[in-house]
């Protein structure tokens, strides 16, 4: 009986240490001269409207409605809540796109020539042959921006990059859910910070 209650807590310990560690890298930017304090109350900004200049048949309505639902659920953890647009004190944007990104160029030439030997000794003819190109990969951005409602002015970006292209069901809200937990790790909850 003690062996499976320790296995219990050892488990469950296990658990919680791994989901504390999250490794999606995050950038983040601020208005020197502003504070997400301000912030009590939000409505969302109209962002994912298909419209000319961003085609419909090139978003994935499901998964941006994962996103809005992932950041509202950040929010209201942090104690802030979601009101019709009039009242809010900030707009919360959010975006998320994919696109391909070239990651640089690896190991490719051809060469040939004559050499000698080294310790062993003799002459010697070598070669060799590889291909020198762009390492293209997918690449999706997800984005949350703060604004202040009234004035307009932005607070806070953060974005967070993520593979969740041609993702659908469970895996890319598990995918989202943890970008969307890691760009609220960054979230600023103070004072705007002494200028230098």
């Amino acid at each position: 009986m003690l062996n499976r209650s320790l296995v219990a807590v050892v488990a469950g310990v296990a658990g919680l240490g791994l989901s504390a560690c999250n490794t999606v890298a995050v950038r983040t930017d601020y208005a020197r001269d502003m504070s997400a304090s301000i912030c009590h109350t939000y409505a969302f900004a109209m962002e994912h409207v298909a419209n000319a200049d961003q085609p419909a048949a090139y978003a994935n309505p499901l998964n941006a409605e994962r996103l809005r639902t992932a950041v509202q659920y950040n929010m209201a953890a942090r104690g802030i809540q979601l009101v019709d647009r009039a009242a809010a004190d900030c707009v919360v944007g959010y975006a998320m796109g994919t696109r391909q990104v070239f990651d640089g160029y690896y190991g490719g030439y051809y060469g040939a020539g004559w050499g000698f030997g080294g310790y062993r000794g003799g002459w010697g003819f070598r070669g060799a042959w590889g291909y020198d190109g762009p390492w293209v990969q997918n690449e999706t951005r997800i984005s949350v921006d703060l604004f202040d409602a009234k004035s307009h002015k932005p607070i806070w970006h953060a974005s967070a990059s993520q593979d969740v292209y041609e993702l659908s069901g469970p895996k890319a809200v598990e995918k989202i859910d943890l970008a969307t937990a890691a760009i609220f790790s960054k979230y600023p909850g103070g004072a705007p910070p002494a200028k230098t």
